[in-house]
């Protein structure tokens, strides 16, 4: 088959409905415009085929820039899929971009990878990339976090960084994340230059990887900023005891590199590397479902198990990249006493609550302190913040670089400490994303500080909210791959803005919080401007303060996410563990309302 055949037989698939018309604009790129011609031979094969599914997947649209860079399913060819091409464009893109934007003859970038299938060949390319549109790069061989290399950006005063990684996602996915000279992801305006840049990338121009090497056009530096990076997370550490027994699980990722050096440095003599998840593999054995994300209480299972066994006090676990951490402990010291995960929210509560006390202890609260979150994660951290007298930086949509941003916006002298419900959490100005090291080194003095003194973390979690009122919160994700699954996503969220249920979980909708349109409006008046920041994100006001719900398309990945918030004050606290009870009870039917209302 030619392609002046597969066209045809192109054409005849859209005319059946075996592919969109999106898809076939792409396909027909790839086939007849230069820049593609060596994946042609495999987009005609594919058509031959007739994998008309696969090539729909694969092509429907042009893989975006997301919360968290570009990021999808790894397949040889395709403008919706993780291959050389899209890699190449994107980090062409970032060249292109910068180099008009910054300009000058010392431009530079910073390159790290993650455990994953491929990571270490796509950093690599891009590195070849990076040095033949003329930046020199700082290159960590050996598989390092994310943090790690935000951190390295600035550090050699990089113009820009790029980490291959997915992430939390599934075995067959990876990515790439961009930095700017911040070492936070790229914002606005630059996450549109680049993107404009990527997609009008004709031509993707490398150098020898090996020739560049010897050149000193790359620069391994892996000795050097690993010994830093490691000093600047312990300036964030307190004194205080140290005595705990922690199992700690990489999850098959890196984490190993950043974690088990932090905790032994701040003086931890008894961390144990929990065996099953110790092995870098990207196939990501011996986890529930190969999916190494720590806000799955299932990953814990293994590792309680064995904290059990051993006499643990403390599980934690961060994921592939090691930038999100999840933690486990016993409800109790009683003997034989349960043990449960901590929520995404419930943790970074903890860590805000331990950061702000051992900060006014050190006299160093201020009435420009300030800590970080954002629309989604729970408000009992503002409450936190509030008692202690410091300020909340929270109208922020979803995705750390927005919590990142505003450190520098808001002055990183005055940054206490940065959180989000899907256990991201940042201390310190060392770097400008989440670090699982520092969440997992500041975990351990809080249990160590309060083991010593009798109580858990779950314990700690209820005295928080005697004092602050009892907080639950719940969020469902629904996956909806390829294109089939992006209507649907649009459909769900069009439903959510002009239509939305009239009471949810037994409570009436009281107001609509539309971002993308900018827009407050309560059930059954007229809309008004809502000052707040524009994305796609809409917020459900219910009856009850305190009590609200959230919608969101993730930006990173083909599924739309639901959050419940659910609240009763610290005055109306009679019996926290019936309140307990009650509040889940609230989010089940919250949940069932949303399920019934989307329809999925």
């Amino acid at each position: 088959m030619n392609v002046s055949d597969a066209l045809l037989q192109l054409a005849a698939a859209v005319a059946a409905g075996k592919v969109t018309a999106s898809a076939a604009e792409n396909i027909t790129d790839w086939l007849t415009e230069p820049r593609y011609d060596e994946y042609a031979p495999q987009v005609i094969e594919h058509i031959a085929d007739e994998k008309w599914q696969v090539l729909d997947d694969v092509f429907w649209t042009v893989i975006p820039f997301g919360t968290g860079g570009r990021r999808g399913k790894m397949y040889p060819i395709g403008s919706n899929a993780i291959n050389d091409r899209t890699i190449g464009e994107s980090a062409q893109g970032l060249a292109n971009y910068v180099k008009e934007t910054v300009g000058g003859n010392l431009l530079s970038c910073a390159i790290a990878y993650d455990t994953r299938h491929r990571s270490e060949h796509f950093a690599r390319l891009c590195a070849e990339i990076m040095v033949a549109s003329g930046f020199k790069v700082y290159f960590l061989r050996g598989y390092r976090s994310t943090p790690e290399l935000s951190f390295l950006v600035r550090y050699k005063h990089c113009s820009c960084g790029i980490m291959v990684t997915a992430s939390h996602n599934p075995p067959s996915d990876n990515a790439v994340k961009v930095y700017w000279s911040t070492g936070g992801q790229v914002l606005p305006p630059h996450d549109a230059g680049i993107i404009e840049r990527v997609m009008n990338c004709q031509e993707i121009v490398r150098a020898n990887f090996d020739e560049a090497l010897a050149a000193g056009k790359i620069v391994p530096c892996e000795e050097e900023v690993d010994a830093a990076f490691i000093d600047a997370v312990l300036t964030q550490a307190w004194p205080g005891p140290r005595k705990i027994k922690m199992i700690y699980s990489p999850l098959h990722g890196v984490g190993a590199s950043a974690v088990m050096p932090v905790l032994e440095r701040d003086g931890f003599e008894d961390v144990e590397l929990f065996a099953l998840h110790a092995e870098p593999n990207g196939d990501f054995p011996n986890v529930p479902g190969h999916v190494s994300n720590p806000e799955n209480p299932r990953v814990f299972d293994s590792i309680i198990a064995r904290a059990k066994e051993i006499g643990g006090d403390l599980c934690i676990a961060t994921d592939p990249d090691c930038d999100r951490l999840g933690l486990a402990a016993p409800l109790s010291f009683k003997p034989g006493a349960a043990w449960a995960t901590l929520s995404g929210n419930q943790i970074g509560a903890l860590l805000v609550d331990f950061v702000l006390e051992n900060a006014k202890a050190a006299g160093r609260l201020t009435p420009q302190s300030f800590v970080v979150q954002t629309l989604v994660t729970t408000q009992l951290v503002r409450r936190i913040a509030d008692s202690y007298g410091v300020r909340t930086i929270g109208d922020l949509l979803v995705g750390f670089k927005w919590i990142a941003g505003a450190i520098d916006e808001f002055g990183p002298d005055h940054f206490l400490f940065g959180t989000e419900e899907s256990h991201g959490y940042m201390a310190g100005t060392y770097a400008r994303d989440k670090d699982g090291a520092v969440a997992a080194m500041l975990a351990g003095e809080l249990a160590a500080k309060l083991k010593a003194s009798g109580q858990t973390l779950h314990e700690k979690l209820d005295a928080l909210f005697w004092q602050h009122g009892a907080h639950a919160e719940r969020t469902v994700s629904v996956l909806m791959p390829g294109s089939e699954g992006m209507m649907q996503m649009m459909e769900v969220m069009a439903m959510f803005r002009a239509a939305p249920p009239d009471e949810i979980g037994g409570m009436a909708v009281r107001q609509i919080r539309d971002y993308e349109q900018l827009t407050i409006t309560p059930r059954g008046g007229l809309g008004e401007p809502l000052a707040g920041p524009n994305g796609d994100l809409v917020i459900l006001d219910l009856a009850v303060d305190g009590n609200y719900v959230a919608c969101r398309p993730s930006g990173t990945e083909p599924k739309i996410k639901f959050y419940m918030f659910t609240f009763e004050p610290a005055e109306q606290l009679a019996n926290l563990d019936a309140t307990r009870a009650a509040l889940e009870q609230r989010l089940d039917r919250m949940e069932a309302d949303l399920w019934k209302f989307a329809g999925v």
